[in-house]
């Protein structure tokens, strides 16, 4: 007995294809996800299955556009640069992290200190890592990865497919972005160096006192010692910081969606 199969129109394919390609942008920027020890069948597996629970509400937001291979490559290759940019958005406040706590290990004597960060896939230093670990928890404290989602359903009110523009306040908006993760960078470690400055000028003081005295080799227990300490006690305030930060990211997503906009 002949099997009848319902075939599905090319029309709808296409724009599932459409859908799916944004949504594996969107899933390609979150940080905890993006990195090179999650599993390839894991993000496959994450976007196809997002992709059928988010066609039935966002494939009728897709506009009629042309499905000819070169337009419709173009719309693809689009669509998975807008989920490129997104994630260097969430990036920066990582990086910005990373950057604060290498100051700190530079300052506290860990300056050679260095561990590998599957995430990045280099060396970083090793308060870095302990800092980086600290946000991924807080990110996914705050169910943070649920953002990128939630931007992906209201990406089409404010971008629909096809129509990225790299010509308007898009490239203008990154850079003032990555200039303020720097101040957050500083921010971040500001307690930490401020202490680490009172014990170098105390032991300045000392050394002049004490000429016999042998300041550098005091200085390192003295300077990890109480490096250790201060970022235990402003744990809470970084925490703050950090998740005042990610508390925005889907402010700066809409904004970068609406600058992308033709």
């Amino acid at each position: 007995m002949p099997v009848d199969i319902q075939l599905i129109p090319l029309e709808q394919f296409q724009t599932f294809l459409v859908v799916t390609s944004r949504v594996a942008g969107f899933i390609a920027a979150i940080p905890v996800i993006s990195a090179s020890q999650t599993p390839a069948r894991i993000k496959t597996a994450l976007v196809f299955a997002t992709s059928l629970v988010l066609f039935p509400i966002m494939g009728d937001a897709v506009p009629k556009m042309s499905f000819s291979p070169i337009p419709f490559a173009l719309v693809i290759v689009s669509e998975l640069l807008l989920g490129l940019l997104l994630g260097l958005v969430s990036r920066l406040i990582f990086t910005a992290v990373e950057f604060g706590a290498t100051v700190i290990g530079y300052q506290m004597g860990f300056a050679a200190a260095n561990v590998f960060d599957p995430q990045s896939e280099r060396q970083v230093a090793l308060i870095s890592q302990f800092q980086n670990v600290f946000a991924i928890l807080i990110f996914l404290a705050i169910n943070g990865h649920h953002l990128f989602l939630q931007t992906a359903v209201m990406s089409y009110e404010y971008l629909p497919p096809g129509q990225l523009d790299l010509s308007g306040e898009a490239i203008p908006f990154l850079m003032q972005l990555t200039s303020h993760m720097f101040a957050i960078g500083v921010q971040f470690s500001a307690p930490v160096l401020a202490v680490l400055l009172l014990s170098g000028l105390i032991l300045g003081i000392m050394a002049r006192v004490f000429p016999q005295l042998n300041v550098f080799l005091l200085s390192f227990p003295l300077n990890i010692g109480t490096g250790f300490i201060v970022i235990a006690l402003t744990l809470g305030m970084a925490s703050t910081l950090i998740r005042r930060e990610f508390d925005s990211l889907v402010e700066r997503f809409l904004t970068l969606l609406s600058y992308l906009a033709p």
